[in-house]
């Protein structure tokens, strides 16, 4: 190598490795920010339907022991017992009205003829 030689050096400006770091930042950020954002709905699903099935085995726990108990406390009674004919009764009353409920909203789902509907003009013109 003589004295006069000179070495050649790439020309890069400080800005170039700026931006780049920035656009490095930027991608990882938006990486992350798509990670975080579907592991936070993963863990809401999830949640939910924990929610949902302590819900259910609290509601099933629930008429099962009410239901549980006025059999029992029934089987337990006298054939002829006031307490014993009320429980019987009052069981065939609630899946009475069941029933009718249930044809009632049967009823409301059936298509009715609706009457015509008149326009605003003819109902503005009607009432003056």
């Amino acid at each position: 190598m003589s004295a006069t030689e000179t070495i050649e050096t790439p020309q890069h400006s400080a800005l170039e490795g700026v931006s780049h770091a920035v656009e490095n930042a930027i991608d990882y950020i938006g990486n992350a920010s798509a990670s975080a954002g579907a592991s936070v709905k993963s863990a809401a699903g999830k949640a939910g339907a924990a929610i949902g099935v302590g819900a259910y085995k609290g509601a099933y726990g629930a008429s099962y022991g009410v239901v549980f108990a006025a059999v029992f406390l029934k089987e337990l009674l006298p054939t002829g017992n006031a307490v014993r004919r009320g429980f019987e009764d009052g069981a065939h009353a609630a899946f009475n009205a069941i029933d009718e409920r249930k044809a009632a909203a049967a009823e409301a789902v059936e298509p009715e003829a609706e009457a015509p509907k008149r326009s605003r003009r003819k109902a503005a013109a009607a009432e003056d």
